[in-house]
């Protein structure tokens, strides 16, 4: 836990430190841990493996004894770093790829452990390059050591490229696994430590390894449909060929590993001949698109996969489009990759990106071969300066032009998004999309409720009352940004006044109203009976009309009867509200008592 003084912010809890920094203990011995460990599981696993070998056919070239054994383990272990090594007939570089996973994964799970145990510095990228070498360089020391201490006449491993060989993988792997930790500790999730090394290099290198990834991808998923094709159609070639070695039950598995530590090799020469400098099996021999050359093939089963002497298969001439597919993919994804969009220079990094997918063609054709003792066989795999100029010239040219054109559309893409968030919208849109909003209605036109007669008269009787206007129609609100279009004839509504505030912590003024004296209310004059109720007062002008003779004889009361209700039209709610139940009410204002009254008669 992090401790704090009162009233200090507690900072996050980050990593542990190196050494000097608050690490438990320092890197290099942390490295030297990790690379004991690495070595002593490699070990015992090939030595499980050797002894299961020599239990089953003891007289064979293990050697004498026990030591003989471990001798062989050690010789073994170093091959799996593709470290080469001399024996009498010549010397040994054609080694199986498929065995560097053994060291490869532990070497991974030491960077992962180092970053956990001891930490890294404030700079993630360079404290990740510092465990990868604190691991590394003890690796490399202690490979050399084990490879001059496994020397003997008949088989002699080469120290220099124990030192070599070791540093690089354990260089590699390291990074990659403590690349992975220290993204995984942030609370980031990667499935890979590519993609964890991914995160922390800088944009426009990330985009650039992102790109070559990609090619050599496709250019190895090529080559692995070219050799599993091939294995499918020349089953009973390598079944003939399996019966002839005869291996027994341990040798038929010892066998089988051994062809699976292979396969990657196969893969790497399936992805030559695709490229199209193809392949050779000895001096003199050669496998490619342009033709198959074989003299001696040694009996190993899946050699039975190789195609007979003559012109090359016609349908393995579609692989030749494998190298512009992988520099489309290249091209497109370093474009997609970087940072910034770029105007000129799109053709440049695709090529570059085309340029270092030839580089890594070129070693893994490099590693994928290489001499199997002397004589005819002096000479096996592709050849690392053909595939990888090739390579460099197809992908990269393939690469440039895929990168122009989807920096051209990204391009297009980004000025037609601006111009969308600026409002300019084309017509075509504007029509299917957004349509233009209804006209509305002119003012001043509104339909009446009920049928009308004659103005400020309401239904059949003729009678008085308001006019009732239906609402206007309401229109659609057009989509934002616009504003909705107003007709010119259209009053302006006036802005509404400001609603002042009242001041905080302040009393609501008190309003007063006056009352009326305490009187009695007043009430309507009694009218004689028998008089009529006098009639409506005559509009303004009608001066013919004789004024009603009120003092003189009463005029016979004639009873009209009331014309019935229309019952089409609605009644009109009257002028005058409805007078209240409680017409006196009082109220108390600054210790005196009013008594408020209202004249439900008055107008």
């Amino acid at each position: 836990m992090n401790e704090a003084s009162p009233g200090q912010r507690v900072q996050p809890e980050e990593p542990p430190r190196t050494a000097g920094r608050g690490g438990s203990r320092p890197l290099y011995v942390t490295g030297l841990i990790g690379a004991l460990w690495s070595i002593g599981i490699g070990l015992a696993v090939l030595t499980t493996i050797t002894l299961l070998g020599w239990i089953a056919a003891p007289r064979t070239a293990l050697g004498p004894g026990l030591p003989g054994v471990f001798r062989t383990a050690v010789n073994l272990w170093l091959v799996s770093h593709h470290a080469g090594f001399t024996v009498s007939h010549g010397r040994v570089g054609f080694l199986p790829l498929g065995l560097l996973v053994l060291p490869g994964a532990l070497l991974y799970r030491s960077g992962a452990w180092m970053i956990r145990a001891a930490g890294v510095p404030g700079r993630p990228r360079v404290g990740v390059v510092h465990v990868a070498a604190a691991l590394a360089v003890p690796y490399a020391i202690l490979a050399g050591g084990l490879a001059l201490a496994a020397a003997t006449p008949a088989v002699r491993p080469s120290a220099w490229q124990a030192l070599l060989a070791c540093f690089v993988v354990a260089l590699v792997a390291g990074v990659l696994g403590a690349a992975r930790a220290l993204v995984a500790a942030r609370g980031r999730r990667v499935r890979s430590g590519l993609g964890a090394l991914l995160r922390l290099l800088p944009g426009r290198p990330r985009s650039l390894v992102v790109g070559v990834a990609g090619a050599t991808a496709v250019l190895l998923a090529s080559g692995a449909v070219l050799v599993g094709a091939s294995l499918a159609l020349h089953v009973p070639q390598a079944i003939r060929l399996y019966d002839t070695l005869a291996p027994g039950v341990v040798g038929g598995i010892l066998l089988l590993l051994l062809e699976l530590a292979f396969l990657p090799n196969a893969v790497i020469w399936g992805m030559a001949y695709a490229i199209g400098p193809g392949f050779s099996v000895g001096a003199g021999t050669g496998v490619s698109p342009s033709g198959v050359f074989l003299d001696f093939v040694p009996t190993f089963p899946p050699l039975a996969a190789l195609p007979e002497s003559g012109p090359a298969p016609l349908i393995s001439l579609v692989s030749l489009a494998a190298p512009f597919l992988a520099g489309v993919v290249g091209g497109v994804l370093t474009i997609r990759a970087l940072p910034s969009p770029v105007n000129e220079g799109a053709p440049l990094w695709g090529f570059l990106s085309g340029a270092l997918t030839g580089a890594v063609a070129a070693l893994l054709s490099a590693l994928a071969g290489g001499p199997l003792g002397g004589g005819r066989l002096a000479t096996v795999g592709p050849s690392a300066w053909q595939v990888g100029l090739l390579a460099t010239l197809e992908v990269g040219v393939a690469a440039a032009l895929a990168a122009w054109l989807a920096n051209t559309r990204a391009l297009r893409r980004a000025a037609a998004s601006e111009r969308a968030a600026a409002g300019h919208t084309p017509p075509e849109e504007e029509t299917a999309e957004h349509p233009a909003p209804e006209a509305a209605p002119p003012a001043g036109r509104t339909r009446t409720a009920g049928r009308t007669g004659r103005t400020g008269r309401t239904g059949k009787t003729g009678r008085a009352g308001r006019r009732r206007s239906a609402p206007p129609p309401e229109t659609a609100a057009p989509p934002a940004p616009r504003e909705p279009a107003v007709p010119l004839a259209a009053p302006v509504p006036a802005p509404a006044p400001p609603v002042r505030k009242p001041a905080p912590y302040t009393d609501d003024p008190l309003e007063f109203e006056e009352a009326e004296p305490v009187l009695a209310p007043r009430r309507p004059p009694v009218r004689p009976r028998g008089r009529p109720e006098p009639p409506p007062a005559p509009p303004a002008g009608s001066a013919d009309l004789a004024e009603p003779d009120w003092d003189g004889k009463p005029e016979a009361v004639v009873d009209h009867p009331e014309p019935e209700p229309d019952l089409d039209t609605e009644p009109v709610p009257p002028d005058v509200p409805t007078p209240r139940d409680d017409i006196e009410r009082t109220e108390t204002r600054g210790g005196a008592i009013y008594v408020l009254k209202e004249d439900p008669y008055q107008d």
